[in-house]
């Protein structure tokens, strides 16, 4: 049996292929930015083309890297940016319309009417989500009434719904494969978490025909193969997780009350809950945290929308930093207390606000405020704003975690996971391997191959790298805090 996996790991700014031993080290990877689109205020859009043409070719040169030909791949996983909405041609896999992006605001008033409407509690009851944006039923909504002709092709079965995994594993398969997995699904507002099937009282409260949908599957099941010319042989595809669920799973944490927080484009803060679901009283989400053989794993987040994005800003946006890896020196000049916040509502507020409309500032700015103490605020905002979800998660009842595992791009930045100890008063874990969210998608593809024969075996691969002691005076650590509490409620759009 081959010992080697192929994680797609298909993100928000970039698409990286990873090839994995079945140790779980990356043996090579490749990765290739592409475009973002902002054709109006709050809204923002990927070509779906482009995601297409990018991951295959990163599939192509991270398997030439390894020196490897398909032949020798066991499996390949998938992991994607959830919620991001596609909608394509079920002949020609052809999008009708550029892919709606999960920051994306542009539904907030008709989300804004369901709630006025009284479908929030119910809605909720049945996912486990809150009526936002965020997720992909109202995206699917907007596309269908107005892109012209969509909903009548809809309607005559013409046309299909995914999110990134359903449309990748459409294109690798030749359009034989109609699949997703239950983490994904659970992201859509259309999924009952409890039965685990679609839900027909909610395809008729957002108007969604059934015949776009894809089949839910297991997150470690037979999804499909590749067409064999695209990469040298036909492939199994055999794991299938959202990012963050991916990143769990690729963090080990498989026991009721491990935490794992994730720093890409936002950030991600996911509790496991074991087999019940946990309702949260502080606006957080209860989400399907794995599904294996048919069993259900829940789990808790808060979703950040703007972590790396805010960094990617300072660099490409305003032009202070000419690499993402110049904020560390900046911030160690700068310290922790220069007074300047700032709040990265680019595309609102995501958990526990929820606030669609909330915009982004900067305060606390003086003459002596230069570009190291707006580059500091910008990384400690990422920081203050998983504190937001640590904090939501202890007055939901839960326990402080014993330490926080992180991973992401972000986490590579010594200067922030001490401040994240810091402003948390939790212990932070750095693992050997910060490819996690690759990692897990490539362990459930190596579990339904046999290459491991359980999530134990999965589990004892996990090694830290580096643990941050939280050291910063309790009395400095609230006082902090309270600045940025005081920052948010400024930018609150009911402020």
């Amino acid at each position: 049996m081959s010992q080697y996996l192929l994680a797609i790991d298909q993100g928000t700014t970039s698409s990286r292929a990873i090839v994995f031993s079945a140790q779980g080290l990356p043996v090579a990877r490749a990765q290739q930015e592409f475009k973002q689109y902002f054709p109006k205020d709050g809204w923002v859009e990927h070509d779906g083309e482009e995601i297409w043409l990018t991951t295959l070719k990163v599939c192509r040169e991270a398997l030439q890297q390894s020196g490897l030909n398909a032949a020798e791949i066991a499996a390949i996983g998938i992991t994607n940016q959830r919620e991001t909405t596609l909608v394509w041609d079920a002949q020609t896999g052809t999008p009708i319309h550029p892919a709606i992006v999960w920051q994306d605001r542009r539904t907030a008033d008709y989300c804004a009417e369901l709630k006025a409407a009284g479908h929030e509690a119910a809605v909720a009851s049945k996912t486990g989500l809150l009526i936002d944006p965020y997720f992909s039923a109202t995206k699917l909504r907007w596309i269908l009434a107005n892109v012209p002709g969509a909903r009548e092709r809809a309607e005559r079965g013409e046309l299909r719904f995914g999110t990134v995994d359903s449309f990748l594993l459409w294109r690798l398969s030749g359009g034989q494969a109609h699949r997703t997995d239950a983490t994904n699904a659970s992201r859509t507002l259309l999924f009952n978490i409890h039965s685990q099937q679609w839900d027909d009282e909610l395809l008729a409260l957002f108007d969604i025909p059934r015949s776009l949908l894809p089949e839910v599957m297991d997150c470690a099941a037979e999804f499909g193969h590749t067409e064999a010319t695209l990469l040298g042989a036909s492939i199994p595809v055999l794991g299938m997780a959202g990012d963050q669920q991916a990143a769990l799973i690729g963090q080990a944490c498989f026991e009721a009350g491990m935490v794992k927080s994730t720093y890409g484009t936002g950030c991600f803060m996911i509790q496991n809950t074991g087999r019940q679901p946990v309702t949260s009283k502080n606006r957080l989400l209860t989400t399907v945290g794995y599904r294996l053989n048919g069993e259900v794993i829940y789990a808790v987040e808060g979703s950040i929308f703007v972590a790396g994005a805010a960094v990617q800003w300072l660099r490409d946006g305003i032009k202070l930093i000419s690499h993402a890896r110049d904020s560390e020196a900046l911030a160690m000049q700068t310290g922790d207390a220069s007074g300047v916040y700032l709040v990265p509502a680019f595309t609102g507020l995501g958990a526990p606000y929820w606030d669609p409309k909330a915009r982004g500032a900067i305060f606390g700015l003086t003459r002596d405020t230069g570009i190291k103490e707006i580059v500091t605020a910008g990384l400690q905002s990422v920081c203050y704003q998983t504190c937001d979800l640590l904090e939501a998660m202890r007055q939901d009842g839960a326990a402080a975690p014993s330490a926080l595992r992180v991973d992401g791009g972000m986490v590579e930045n010594n200067w922030v996971m001490q401040f994240l100890a810091d402003i948390l008063g939790v212990p932070v874990e750095r693992p050997e391997v910060t490819e996690t969210t690759a990692l897990g998608v490539a362990y459930l593809a190596g579990l339904q191959a046999g290459l491991y024969a359980d999530l134990a075996q999965i589990a004892s691969h996990w090694h830290r790298q580096q643990r941050f002691t939280p050291r910063m005076a309790e009395a400095h650590r609230d006082k902090l805090y309270a600045g940025w509490l005081d920052a948010v409620q400024r930018v609150r759009s009911g402020a």
